[in-house]
């Protein structure tokens, strides 16, 4: 029988952590969590929130360290090395789109937030998460799920031996019809994972394959106008035909293996991906709407090598680790058109692109005594951009907005850490992140719509990150982690996928905070975490009379209660809360509160049964919320107010576990 522990982060990270930053989160821990969708296991690491604006299929929005990420545009996701962010994206740049991944093949996640750790590359400004995914066994089982507002799950894991070597494989079926007034999300998502190892003397090899397939409709953000008039209630939509469909495709291998002189491992990767989105967010600025259906059709190579080795310098233990990162996205066309209803209406933007890039890095660690040790890093990267332009609203804009460009980025990072003792450990953290823009922003120097001119977005961002960071940890009972961080970027234009053209920031901006982490076992039945992020985000100059970054969240709070005084009946509770934060034209929007419940009985080494609470004081807080302008039918021009989605009403989801 699997049994769950309540427990926190019991990995004792000192002596071994870059920053005060960095954790890792045990399967068993996510295990715990009530879901309401596959991207809130990201909400584990912590200060990160992940909310959502559309349908069940599109990828998360976000938050973290003062950063509104979009969809992911700087924290770096990959999974058992593959990454997750895209770049060149019709929706966003760094889109992390996590429904392909299903969260009980999951053994571990370690995340590292900061700009300090010279083997990440794009997207790194706020951090990153490695996902791993099991290559041992994992359980034998068939789980059914069933709850409100037609969710239904289906799930077969298991593990076997095979092939000289052993296969974990994953099936996944969900479908869910959602909450909405008017919509039916028609969920229909399928996962299949299957991963295949072999250890040998020489080292060892794991071959995966994942597909993924998945279509829904969705219930859009609305405009609190038309919520107050009574056009539409809280649940409603104004365009009923957004939604969408995206697939994932990947076959990955990698091997890890000690040379003596020291460790080897690598992996390479090809993925297949397509997305076909429909979004109304404006609504009738246009007499037939302005529904657009965004495109993108992709394939993506790419691998990785690392060398490291451990050496005696003068007496001292020195470990050099060298890198490389190569990655290619060959896209057959990206962009989109403009739609009604889902269909086509006439042309938007759509291009062909090609990107590629090249990382090589070094990290060298010295332990200069028994307590002090330092870690240097450094890092190069080289971009190509190749775009052709296929389609746009001005024919005439074509040649100009198609072309070949190129950049480099030197980054470089450094890290004193000193043990107080076996259970203290202080750390002091400076270092660069960067992202990567569109590369049809980069290329584009007139605006497909007006023809105007157009200022091209600045191909790779840098930032600068600094920390100061304290780490305690006493056994398996108590792991607390503080740090005082902040983080800069530069003046940058983006390319906005929904308009096909870039925007001026205007200015730089700057963000620093202060972070707690503690996980206590308070006793053998019960177990509390607490996370606290307080951020302050400002631009450098006032930007519409504010300095104020909207969608940078100041405050969020996130606490965990996990009781289980038997080996039959566990429960786990958990709260998470954000304050009211600024999104633009003075306009601020309300904090949000979430409650979940899962509990449960092992019935007997085979039977587990349990239910999910999601949303238990059936809050109508907003999941997310923007101010910008819209256009109803029957107003006479673009109308300034606040959009918001609204947190799905409190539902239950009862599973049922078989194992064998």
């Amino acid at each position: 029988m699997l049994e769950i522990e309540v427990v926190g982060r019991k990995v004792n990270l000192v002596g071994n952590a870059i920053s005060a930053s960095e954790g890792r989160i045990s399967f068993r821990e996510i295990e715990q969590r009530p879901l309401l969708r596959a991207g809130d296991v990201l909400e584990t690491v912590p200060g990160l929130v992940a909310t959502q604006h559309s349908g069940s299929g599109k990828a998360n929005q976000f938050y973290l360290r003062g950063f509104n990420l979009d969809h992911g545009t700087d924290f770096a996701t990959n999974l058992d090395g593959m990454p997750i962010n895209m770049r060149s994206h019709a929706h966003g740049q760094g889109y992390t789109d996590l429904n392909f991944i299903i969260p009980e093949m999951i053994q571990e996640i370690v995340y590292r937030k900061g700009s300090y750790y010279s083997d990440v590359g794009d997207f790194s400004g706020a951090g990153s998460a490695s996902i791993y995914t099991h290559s041992q066994t994992i359980p034998n089982r068939i789980q059914l799920g069933a709850g409100g507002f037609g969710f239904a799950r289906a799930l077969v894991t298991g593990s076997t031996d095979g092939l000289g070597g052993n296969l974990i494989f994953g099936f996944e079926h969900q479908a869910y019809e959602g909450p909405w007034d008017s919509v039916d999300e028609d969920v229909g998502k399928t996962n299949i994972q299957l991963k295949q190892s072999w250890e040998r003397e020489s080292g060892k090899f794991m071959l995966s394959l994942m597909a993924y397939e998945n279509k829904w409709n969705s219930a859009d953000q609305i405009p609190h106008r038309a919520v107050r008039t009574g056009l539409i209630g809280k649940f409603g939509s104004i365009d009923p035909t957004s939604g969408g469909g995206s697939s994932r495709y990947s076959l990955s291998f990698a091997l890890d293996s000690d040379l003596g002189a020291g460790n080897f491992s690598a992996s390479m990767y090809v993925i297949d991906y397509d997305l076909t989105l429909f979004q109304n967010f404006s609504y009738f600025s246009n007499p037939k709407g302005d529904q657009i259906t965004q495109l993108d059709d992709r394939r993506i190579f790419g691998g990785k090598a690392v060398w490291s080795s451990e050496r005696n310098w003068a007496g001292k233990l020195v470990v050099n680790r060298f890198g490389v990162d190569l990655r290619s996205d060959d896209i057959d066309q990206v962009g989109f058109v403009n739609s009604t209803g889902r269909r086509f209406v006439s042309h938007g933007r759509l291009d062909a692109v090609q990107e590629q890039s090249a990382g090589f890095y070094w990290q060298n660690e010295i332990n200069w005594t028994e307590r002090l040790r330092s870690i240097l890093g450094l890092r190069h990267d080289r971009f190509e951009f190749d775009v052709k332009a296929l389609e746009a609203a001005r024919p005439s804009t074509l040649p100009d907005n198609s072309g070949r460009a190129n950049d480099s980025i030197t980054t470089a990072s450094v890290s004193l850490i000193y043990a107080l003792d076996s259970n203290h450990e202080l750390y002091a953290s400076l270092g660069n992140g960067f992202h990567s823009n569109d590369a049809r922003g980069v290329l584009t120097t007139r605006d497909p719509f007006s023809g105007m001119q157009a200022d091209p977005a600045d191909p790779l961002v840098p930032t600068l990150g600094a920390e100061l960071g304290w780490r305690i940890y006493y056994t398996d009972k108590l792991n607390t982690t503080l740090a005082l961080w902040q983080l800069d970027i530069d003046s940058e234009l983006l390319f906005l996928g929904d308009a096909g053209s870039t925007e001026d920031t205007g200015f730089g901006s700057e963000r620093y905070g202060f972070e707690l982490t503690t996980y206590y076992q308070i006793s053998d039945a019960v177990g509390l975490d607490f996370e606290y992020a307080y951020t302050d985000s400002t631009f450098s100059e006032p930007v519409d009379g504010s300095k104020e970054i909207p969608g940078a969240l100041d405050e969020v709070v996130s606490v965990g209660i996990n009781y289980q005084p038997s080996d039959i009946f566990f429960a786990h509770l958990r709260l998470r809360q954000f304050s009211d934060y600024p999104i633009g034209g003075g306009e601020r929007a309300e904090g949000s509160s979430m409650t979940n419940l899962r509990f449960g009985f092992d019935l007997s080494e085979s039977i587990q049964i349990s239910l999910d609470l999601l949303n238990i004081f059936d809050s109508d807080d907003h999941d997310i919320e923007y101010f910008y302008e819209s256009q109803l039918l029957g107003e006479q021009q673009l109308v300034a107010d606040n959009h918001y989605h609204v947190f799905e009403p409190r539902s239950a989801r009862f599973s049922f576990n078989y194992r064998f």
